[in-house]
């Protein structure tokens, strides 16, 4: 014959306690404290308040921090626990903590100690043009009118940009490849050794600057292509520095 089990009868818990002495002491029914959660965003079933104050179950820590506020309860652990050794008032009666609290009153109106908050800066975008039509850096393609997009340019887009550009063809190997985007400074000249857009005859090339005593030429870093001199009589223009 088995034995009838008896069941242990379940008392408030300390948060149970806590929540029905502070709902006394605020004058909220129940109900009306359902409605005080739901504005914080917390939905509860009606009869969760009950089940908290007569120990069936336990409210979770965010709710129960949200009812903490709602009490405007000023000492969680101390209201928990009946102690709170962290609290700068542990220790002292009622005559202490108002002294302590005259003292802060001093200090926050000298505004010496106020808590300095971190001032949230948002991310600075810029826009700059971005063309579509492909600088060559082997035969040579036009650039310049209004085939381009505004890019938004981040962290990857050095700051003395002013444009960008895709490139086309291999001959800017191995430092450049096909369809690589590089972004270019916008000037007119350019010296030698400098890596730029430039414009010759109708067509734009993205090539290293030389010159000697032969005048100026334009020199691709794949050795397989031969640098293009500069001929009397050419059109030659120099868009900007390749920056990156």
């Amino acid at each position: 014959m088995k034995k009838k089990q008896t069941e242990t009868k379940k008392g408030p818990t300390k948060a149970g306690m806590l929540i029905s002495a502070y709902r006394d002491e605020k004058c909220l029914s129940q109900l009306e404290l359902v409605q005080e959660l739901a504005k914080k965003g917390i939905i509860i079933q009606k009869g969760s308040v009950s089940n908290w104050e007569n120990g069936v179950a336990t409210p979770p820590l965010e709710t129960f921090m949200s009812l903490c506020q709602i009490f405007e309860i000023p000492d969680v652990m101390k209201a928990y626990f009946g102690s709170n050794p962290l609290s700068p008032f542990h220790g002292l009666n009622d005559k202490g903590m108002e002294k302590m609290l005259e003292y802060r009153d001093l200090l926050l109106a000298s505004h010496l100690y106020d808590e300095q908050t971190a001032e949230v800066i948002p991310f600075a975008t810029r826009k700059i043009k971005l063309f579509q039509t492909m600088a060559s850096a082997g035969t040579g393609n036009f650039i310049d009118g209004d085939d381009y997009e505004w890019y938004e340019a981040g962290d990857e887009v050095p700051q003395e940009a002013d444009f960008g550009v895709r490139l086309s063809g291999d001959s800017m190997e191995p430092r450049f490849i096909n369809h690589q985007t590089v972004w270019v400074h916008q000037q007119d000249t350019l010296q030698n050794g400098e890596i730029g857009i430039f414009f010759l005859n109708g067509s734009a090339y993205c090539k290293k600057l030389g010159t000697d005593e032969g005048g100026v030429c334009l020199i691709s870093l794949n050795p397989k292509y031969t640098p293009i001199r500069i001929k009397d009589g050419d059109t030659f223009k120099t868009f900007g520095r390749v920056v990156g």
